[in-house]
Formats: structure tokens, C-alpha cells, sequence
């Protein structure tokens, strides 16, 4: 791969304005795909089919939607760098616009299967915006920022549900309502992306073929050891949480039935939990910043774990609510320190390619926990809650490992130079007013 320096005069976007556009488009993304994915039991009743075809459904189509989109998303990074990342953003938006909008018009489970597939198209923006986020953001402010970003996602996943359930349980309108308030906001984040933001090329742009770039993108993640290792720990936490997510709903309406109440049970379970991930993410993120990432990591790792194992034995909808909103904040904060590892110790001339791709674990687990999920689904949901608990748990012992590994073994001075290069650039373009 051959980089090119990006002109010194480009423009680039406060970063405080950049984090706050991108924060809504997240927050708006999260808000239309927690509704799909909490309301589906009941979306897939309404369509036709029956309780035991439903929890085979659930769990494969959470997997489905990764399936078109996987062998895209290298590109997606590739083509962010090289051309356009304001581009590759709004292009996901735009999409997400005919999902839900596909999604409301659904007649049958097919015909939903349809739409949920055309997610596939939709991927691959969420590292492209971390990418932007990591060129303009001062490093001392990097933490901060990045778990500001990933309380996004979880305001989106707390208001869906929660909007969702007002709209059935609380005015009476169908599901369909749901995914058409998904659409009409998607559709309002495209013109604000296409108004507001600005372009923010990478500090060093790609030059050559695209395929090649995308092969070393990927090769590239697995061939250095370091990020290798980030990047599975990642994916075991992921992993964990894309096979239970389907069934949670399930929870819900094993306690609670699938009557009229149903719809507004299951907003509080997610929605609170959502709003619970949210708050945690920026304080995991500024956490991270004085004790370490990787401690925070660890810990928040072995508590999903404890929890996760607990959660068919409630016996009650706030019980429920409670473990779910724990696991909500330890998923938060593994992706608020994951986040944060990648952007300090990948070296800047594989960084904004390794940021491009951060989210390469996640196609990769929704693709094998749902799966699984509905695998593991014929012994029982609880079977879905043991299997993701032992996930997480082996990925917590290889957190404590890994700290204890970079205590053994103190940093190379390559490894020094390049952190403090990437610290120095950051710095040099930090705002006299905020350095």
C-alpha cells in the first residue's frame, strides 16, 4: 500500500461540531435498528408465523443482515480514504432510509427477510466515522471523544424501543408506525450530513488499486499481532452479545406473554438498558483515560460475563431490565476501551485502515452468534445465555493475560516513537485555544 501525505491545506471540521454530527447520525442509525430487532417476535406474530418458527427466525435472520454487507465493508474503508469519507456516510444513511422503509411495508416474513438482507448495503460507516473522528480530535481529548461516540449508539438503542412502545402499547398504532418513524428520521440525517458535515481526509491517503488496498487493509489487521489480539477480544464480546440480543425479547415474553403488554415490557427492558449503556460509555471512556484501557476492559468483560449466565433466572420483567441494563454498560464500555486501544497503539500509517475496519468483528459475530444462537436455541433460550456468558468469560482471561503480557514486556522503542509521533502530529493540529 502506498500512502500519499494529505495537502496541509484541506479543510477540517472542528472536531466538537464533526463528533456532534456524527453522534446524531448514530444515535438515529441505532435508534431504527434497535426497533427492528426489539419488535421483531411480535412483527414476525403479526406476519404469520408461530412461536417455534419465530425463535428459529430470530436468530437466523440476525445473522442474515450481516451476510451481503461482510465482504464489503474493506472496500467501504478503502473508498472512504482514497475519494470520499462524507460520501461512504451518507451513502450508509441513504440506505438505511429504504430498510426501514422495506421493513414498514413488509407483508411477509419473506419479504421482511428482503429488507433486513439490504443492511448489508448499509454497513461500514461506523469506522469510517471513527476514523474522521480520531484525525480531528486532540489526543488529550481522545478518550473523552470516543466515549461520547459510543453513547450514541446507546441513546438510539434506549429511544427506539422506548418510542416504539409508546407508539403501540401507549397511542395504539400498529408496528408498522415504528419502522415509518425509523425512515422519516433516517431520511432528516441525510440532509444533515449532506448540509453540515465536511470532508476530513486521513493524514495519509492510499494511493493504488483498490482491491489491493483492501486485501492489505484486512491482511494487515492480521498479520500484526498486537491488533490481532485486540480485534479477537473484540470479537468474543460481540460475539456474546449478537447471540443473546435476539432472544432477550423472548425473555420478555416468557415472563410477560405476548399480549397487548408485551410491546411496552419489552421497551423498558431494552430501552433502559440502552439508556444505561449510554451513560456508561463517555465515564468508561475518561476512565479509561487515567487507569488504563485495558483494566477497564477486563473488568467490564467478567461482569457481563456473571451476568449474562443469571439472566434467564429472572423471574420478573425489572429483574430482567436490571440485567440487561448491566450488560448494556459493560458492552459500552468494551467498545469505548476496544475503540481506544486501536486509536493509540496502532501506528499512524496503519491506523485510520485498522479504524476503517473496527467493526470487521462485529459482521463476523452477527454472522455466528445469531447462528448459534439458533442452534443452541433447541435446548432451551437459557442454553443462547450460557454458551454467550462463556464467550465473554474466556475473553476476560485473556484481558487480565494481555495486561499482564505488556507488564512483562514494556514497549519497544519503535513502538514508543510511533505513539509519541501520532501524539505530536495530533497536537501540532490541536487549536491554540484548546492545547
Amino acid at each position: 500500500m502506498t500512502l500519499a501525505p494529505t495537502p496541509a491545506s484541506r479543510p477540517v471540521q472542528d472536531w466538537r461540531v464533526l463528533l456532534a454530527l456524527y453522534f446524531a447520525t448514530s444515535v438515529v442509525e441505532a435508534y431504527g435498528i434497535s426497533q427492528i430487532f426489539a419488535f421483531m417476535p411480535l412483527y414476525l406474530a403479526e406476519l404469520g408465523l408461530s412461536a417455534a418458527e419465530i425463535a428459529r427466525w430470530v436468530g437466523l435472520l440476525g445473522s442474515s443482515v450481516f451476510l451481503l454487507g461482510l465482504p464489503l465493508v474493506p472496500l467501504w474503508g478503502v473508498w472512504a480514504d482514497k475519494y470520499s469519507r462524507k460520501a461512504v456516510i451518507v451513502r450508509s444513511a441513504v440506505v438505511e432510509v429504504f430498510v426501514f422503509a422495506g421493513v414498514a411495508l413488509a407483508q411477509t416474513p419473506w419479504q421482511f427477510a428482503a429488507a433486513l438482507l439490504l443492511v448489508g448495503l448499509q454497513l461500514g460507516n461506523t469506522g469510517v466515522m471513527l476514523a474522521a473522528i480520531r484525525d480531528v480530535t486532540p489526543r488529550a481529548r481522545l478518550g473523552t471523544a470516543i466515549g461520547i461516540f459510543g453513547a450514541s449508539s446507546g441513546i438510539g438503542f434506549a429511544l427506539g424501543p422506548i418510542v416504539g412502545g409508546l407508539l403501540v402499547s401507549g397511542l395504539g398504532l400498529p408496528l408498522r408506525s415504528i419502522y415509518w418513524s425509523s425512515a422519516a428520521l433516517t431520511l432528516g440525517i441525510v440532509i444533515l450530513l449532506v448540509v453540515g458535515s465536511r470532508e476530513v481526509r486521513p493524514e495519509r491517503v492510499p494511493t493504488g488499486p483498490v482491491l489491493r488496498l483492501a486485501f492489505g487493509a484486512v491482511s494487515g489487521v492480521f498479520t500484526d499481532r498486537a491488533t490481532l489480539r485486540i480485534f479477537a477480544l473484540f470479537g468474543l464480546a460481540l460475539l456474546a452479545n449478537q447471540m443473546i440480543r435476539p432472544y432477550v425479547p423472548l425473555l420478555v415474553v416468557g415472563i410477560e406473554g405476548s399480549g397487548a403488554g408485551a410491546a411496552g415490557a419489552i421497551a423498558v427492558v431494552a430501552g433502559v438498558a440502552a439508556l444505561v449503556g449510554a451513560l456508561v460509555s463517555p465515564i468508561a471512556g475518561g476512565l479509561g483515560d487515567r487507569v488504563g484501557f485495558r483494566a477497564v476492559l477486563a473488568v467490564a468483560l467478567a461482569v457481563a460475563a456473571v451476568v449474562v449466565a443469571l439472566m434467564p433466572l429472572a423471574a420478573a420483567i425489572p429483574a430482567l431490565a436490571v440485567g440487561n441494563a448491566a450488560i448494556a454498560g459493560c458492552s459500552a464500555a468494551t467498545s469505548a476501551m476496544i475503540f481506544g486501544l486501536l486509536a493509540v497503539e496502532v501506528p499512524a500509517e496503519r491506523r485510520s485502515a485498522t479504524l476503517n475496519l473496527v467493526y470487521l468483528p462485529l459482521y463476523l459475530a452477527g454472522i455466528v452468534g445469531p447462528a448459534t444462537g439458533a442452534v443452541v436455541a433447541g435446548a432451551g433460550v437459557g442454553a443462547v445465555f450460557a454458551v454467550a456468558a462463556t464467550a465473554l468469560a474466556v475473553a476476560a482471561v485473556a484481558a487480565v493475560l494481555g495486561i499482564r503480557r505488556r507488564a512483562a514486556a514494556p514497549p519497544r522503542r519503535s513502538e514508543i516513537a510511533a505513539i509519541d509521533a501520532t501524539i505530536m502530529e495530533l497536537e501540532a493540529e490541536t487549536p491554540a485555544e484548546l492545547r
